[in-house]
């Protein structure tokens, strides 16, 4: 398998990484929708949502509090943001790599990302 997030997890891909823990990694994402767009990824390859298991509960946990974090350091904790999944082609989803999106900066109504 030959997954770009997986190999930005192992560091075969540059990327800088504004917050890692030993189960998420957060990234810029190279298409922003937004003036911040920061992408939350486990660093365990799921596909997608629709690949989670109960065994992943911790982790689906793991990457909403990386997420909170990342919106403190960028500065959108108050304003507000948003949290968002893409699930397969029709949600969306470009990379086969389970991962959140965090959106903020401006006022957000509705975003395809």
């Amino acid at each position: 398998m030959d997954c770009v997030f997986c190999n930005v997890v192992q560091k075969k891909v540059p990327a800088k990484f504004y917050y890692e823990t030993e189960h998420v990694i957060v990234i810029e994402d190279i298409l922003p929708k937004a003036p911040v767009h920061m992408l939350v990824i486990p660093k365990k390859h799921i596909s997608a949502i629709s690949s989670v298991t109960e065994a992943d509960e911790a982790l689906l946990g793991k990457m909403i509090l990386a997420a909170k974090q990342i919106t403190e350091t960028k500065g959108i904790a108050e304003s507000g943001y948003k949290l968002m999944f893409n699930v397969g082609k029709d949600g969306g989803q470009i990379v086969p790599h389970l991962h959140l999106h965090v959106l903020g900066g401006k006022q957000l109504g509705e975003i395809s990302s």
